[in-house]
């Protein structure tokens, strides 16, 4: 990728190649400002005295996984590209056990209190943690990409699915279903849902056709909840045939299709739910927010004969995309939400008794759970150098995890690389 630079000033520069960025370190002319992502600072250079071109910062939310582009308007370059993974799921499953743990303790502590749910207010545009963790990641790379690169205009991915296009395939009318983007909006929904699988065999990496459940000639209808995927060998060994008799021989099958069929697809409801919210914040930044379908990017990653990925379909989202979008060399960064530690000051056990509580301290000795470092151990049975996370203890003996290794080392044999702000990287 490129590297981002900053002027004497730490004002925002064009993105430099990796080599020149090189260069500039070796003659002295740049320093090292930030490795995640790599930025230096020019000594020798204001904004003022140079050129800097329009960059978009382009964005696929989703529900596990969030692809972000940096995309140079004029040539169609991705400079940069990141693909961020959510922490929802583990924030709700720590939800879940906190509230499974306090329904055991009012049960044993206030058996005879009268249950009191009228005296908790939300605010407006409440979302659950779940979902707001999701927005805020998004929120804070967005806010770091714009302070390292001259930014001027953000595009979100708004609906993964046209949701009332999915109920009903007639309802847009003759010229919607029949323009450039027909068919588009459906597939990738089916895709979504069933897990881009034959919804019979199981098998993946071919083409897919939509199948009716119900077949049309027996009643069936267009509704998503009678559509699956299906290869073409079990499309045609299907033909009308109910799927209760198709698949008599596979009951099991028969059971999962049936179920998944009128299932809701979880990760969309989590999309679709923070959309509007994540558009609102965007537009807080005061740079002006273009739209796009999920619909939309398919069609201009098909179009352009690019493969599948989080960023390259945030490189394709909207109406803006360029007509070549150049990928050549392009790495993205992986990011990984971490989070910033526990608030909990007492933990319990399995059963719900206390167990010792948490420090009051974050750090010690200038280091903190999660900071990226570097050690060269001299001697013992890990000598060696080594870069990864450290854990903390309260004590000169700190855990550290490097190339699938977990070992103790003392803090003198450590030097910070990148202090710990929440998120995991790898590239």
């Amino acid at each position: 990728m490129r590297t981002f630079v900053l002027d004497k000033n730490l004002k925002p520069l064009d993105p430099c190649h990796q080599a020149r960025a090189r260069e500039l370190l070796k003659k002295g002319r740049a320093k090292v400002f930030k490795r995640y992502p790599f930025t230096i600072v020019l000594q020798d250079r204001v904004r003022e005295n140079s050129v800097t071109h329009c960059h978009r910062i382009k964005i696929d939310p989703g529900s596990k996984a969030t692809g972000i582009a940096v995309v140079q308007e004029q040539t169609g370059r991705v400079t940069n590209a990141l693909e961020i993974s959510h922490r929802g799921q583990q924030i709700k499953d720590s939800l879940e056990s906190r509230s499974s743990l306090r329904r055991g303790r009012r049960n044993r502590k206030t058996r005879y209190r009268k249950p009191r749910f009228l005296n908790r207010t939300r605010k407006a545009g409440w979302l659950p943690p779940s979902l707001e963790s999701r927005i805020t990641n998004i929120e804070t790379w967005v806010r770091r990409i714009r302070n390292v690169c001259p930014v001027t205009g953000l595009t979100q991915e708004l609906v993964r699915f046209d949701l009332q296009q999915l109920q009903n395939l007639e309802v847009s009318g003759v010229e919607y279903q029949r323009g450039e983007l027909f068919g588009f909006e459906v597939k990738e929904y089916l895709l979504q849902k069933w897990s881009r699988k034959c919804a019979y065999c199981a098998i993946e990496n071919v083409p897919f056709e939509i199948e009716h459940i119900v077949a049309k000639s027996k009643g069936g209808s267009n509704r998503v909840s009678n559509l699956c995927l299906s290869c073409h060998s079990c499309n045609q060994a299907k033909r009308n045939k109910p799927v209760e008799e198709f698949l008599k021989k596979k009951p099991e099958v028969l059971k999962r299709i049936l179920a998944q069929a009128k299932a809701p697809l979880k990760d969309a409801a989590a999309v679709n739910t923070t959309r509007w919210e994540l558009y609102r914040r965007l537009q807080s930044t005061e740079l002006p927010v273009e739209l796009g379908s999920g619909g939309r990017t398919k069609f201009n990653r098909k179009r352009r004969g690019i493969e599948k990925q989080d960023w390259t379909d945030a490189a394709c989202v909207g109406e803006s995309t360029p007509e070549k979008i150049l990928l050549n060399g392009v790495k993205p960064l992986l990011v990984k939400a971490k989070g910033h530690g526990k608030r909990q000051r007492c933990g319990t056990d399995k059963f719900g008794f206390p167990v010792p509580h948490a420090p009051s301290q974050k750090s010690f000795m200038g280091f903190q759970t999660g900071d990226l470092v570097k050690a060269n151990v001299l001697t013992g049975k890990y000598a060696g150098s080594y870069t990864g996370r450290i854990a903390i203890r309260f004590k000169p003996s700190f855990k550290l995890t490097a190339g699938g290794k977990s070992f103790d080392v003392h803090p003198k044999y450590l030097k910070t690389i990148h202090k710990a702000d929440g998120y995991e990287y790898s590239s």
